[in-house]
């Protein structure tokens, strides 16, 4: 599991960077986030959660049945939408209410 940052789409808004909590994710000289070592993210998905340009892409792997889809994250006021995209191209849309998501 890891998280890739596209930096054509980031910008620079440092979101990302406070919520790691592995303090993981950088900015370099050019203001954009990028993650020193990918292997070390812990999976936590904060990051997907915070980037409201959909820079960063989640990568699930075989050992957690993901076999090379990539997950990343758009938010609609309170409804986030979980854009899966398998290896083959296939795509799949998980929409969860923040407000809602933890009431028991």
């Amino acid at each position: 599991m890891s998280i890739k940052i596209d930096k054509d789409k980031c910008v620079g808004c440092g979101k990302c960077i406070d919520v790691c909590p592995g303090t993981l994710i950088y900015k370099d000289k050019e203001n954009k986030a990028y993650i020193k070592y990918e292997k070390n993210c812990w999976g936590c998905t904060a990051c997907l959660k915070e980037c409201k340009v959909a820079a960063i892409k989640y990568y699930l792997g075989a050992d957690i049945g993901g076999n090379g889809a990539s997950l990343y994250v758009e938010q609609d006021k309170d409804i986030l939408n979980w854009n899966i995209t398998d290896k083959n191209g296939e795509k799949v849309v998980i929409s969860t209410n923040r407000k809602e998501a933890n009431r028991y």
